[in-house]
């Protein structure tokens, strides 16, 4: 069965509000939606963002883990290149023990170069960071001790990585370039798309290489009763989110990339769809028809600076109008 989830940055642009506060919010927000049939949750990472964009999704993960008990948690994604990757070997066994297996790394190569020079890396070098990282990953979940050499990574014989998971965790990773689109049918158990854009290529590279192929589906979509409506009031918070993106290098070079000037701008571009249940119940149907191999289809919880509240109005029309629904069509 297909789950359906949530997406969280906690991006908190808001000075008025305590970050601490929030956490507490949304904790209570995804223990809520659980029993309200959300079947998963995604968790994302940046780094020295003014407005507190998530920079420890694992700890965020492991507290989820102890306030659910059928939720899924993944990451989508971890910036793998920007760590030790037998730190996310270690961290993600972990959160998988706590969490009875119910936790998937994903990982992406990143982009922001300010990222990278802050960590100590080279965005030139990401793709072997993040192909090599996964093979150390997998060594160190299958508690492989014969060491590793490679051209970013240099481990050791007779270091085994403990705890092992009992259960392995799916490996998926996020791309949006052919090349690594390419790798992620290669090396991962599954592929984090975004607006469901170059799924397709993903199955083309599967096929070609005779791999399964899984999708995990992000959504940049808003669903309400009155998309319009509840559009001209959350829109602001959606052009900030996607602006922001845009200069930090997300979509291509910043320079290169122009910025939204207002929110109909974005909508009118296709960043963000707008529905109500009659027309998501339709539309996320017939993708799922058209796309066995998706396991996942989940929706930004709320936008950047949104209120917890607004974000939980849309939560129970979309588990209430939209899920049963879409479930009954299949």
């Amino acid at each position: 069965m297909v789950d359906f989830g949530l997406w969280y940055d906690f991006r908190n642009p808001d000075p008025e509000r305590p970050f601490g506060a929030f956490y507490r919010e949304a904790l209570d927000q995804i223990s809520w939606a659980e029993q309200q049939g959300i079947g998963s949750v995604w968790l994302t990472e940046h780094h020295f963002v003014p407005d507190g964009y998530s920079p420890s999704p694992f700890v965020l993960a492991a507290a989820i883990g102890e306030r659910t008990s059928r939720l899924r948690i993944g990451t989508n994604l971890i910036v793998s290149p920007l760590h030790n990757p037998v730190r996310l070997a270690e961290d993600a066994a972990t959160l998988s023990l706590l969490t009875d297996g119910r936790f998937a790394l994903g990982v992406g190569q990143g982009y922001w170069e300010r990222e990278f020079a802050a960590f100590g890396q080279r965005v030139r070098n990401r793709p072997s960071l993040l192909e090599e990282g996964v093979e150390v990953i997998r060594r160190a979940w299958a508690g492989n001790a014969d060491g590793f050499r490679g051209k970013r990574y240099e481990l050791p014989e007779g270091l085994a990585v403990t705890p092992r998971p009992e259960k392995t965790p799916p490996l998926l990773v996020g791309a949006m370039a052919e090349p690594a689109i390419e790798r992620a049918a290669r090396i991962a158990d599954g592929f984090l798309s975004t607006q469901n854009a170059h799924q397709q290529a993903y199955l083309d590279a599967c096929a070609a290489r005779g791999t399964t192929a899984a999708i995990y589906a992000g959504q940049w979509a808003i669903i309400a009763e009155d998309p319009e409506r509840t559009w001209a009031r959350i829109g602001p918070h959606a052009l900030y989110q996607l602006n922001e993106y845009i200069g930090w290098g997300a979509f291509g070079p910043p320079d290169a990339v122009p910025r939204f000037t207002d929110p109909q701008q974005i909508v009118d571009a296709g960043a963000y769809q707008l529905m109500d249940a009659a027309q998501a119940v339709e539309t996320y149907a017939e993708l799922l028809r058209q796309r066995p191999e998706i396991r996942d289809v989940h929706f930004w919880a709320q936008l950047p600076g949104e209120s917890v509240e607004s974000g939980s109005a849309r939560i129970e029309y979309l588990a209430t109008k939209v899920i049963p629904q879409v479930r009954e069509r299949l």
